[in-house]
């Protein structure tokens, strides 16, 4: 099955140079692959996957290991940030 996976700020350097202009991969993963599965295998330190979201809505890291996915969904996940 086909996702798109979105990383953004220092998480966008985990995405292969081709890819970390437009900070988007489109990734075939396995019917019952998991949220967590995919932060796994693209070696994502679990601690700064701090904001993820799928097709736009927010997944809490409890949800993330059970939550799986449907054709052409999109993940996108930000790490922690600061600001004032």
């Amino acid at each position: 099955m086909r996702i798109i996976l979105k990383l953004y700020a220092s998480l966008a350097d985990f995405l292969p140079p081709a890819a970390r202009e437009t900070r988007r991969l489109e990734l075939d993963v396995p019917g019952d692959a998991t949220i967590a599965d995919v932060i796994r295998e693209r070696n994502l330190p679990p601690k700064l996957c701090h904001l993820v979201l799928l097709n736009g809505f927010f997944i809490p890291p409890a949800a993330r290991a059970t939550r799986t996915f449907g054709q052409d969904d999109e993940l996108a996940i930000w790490p922690p940030i600061a600001g004032g």
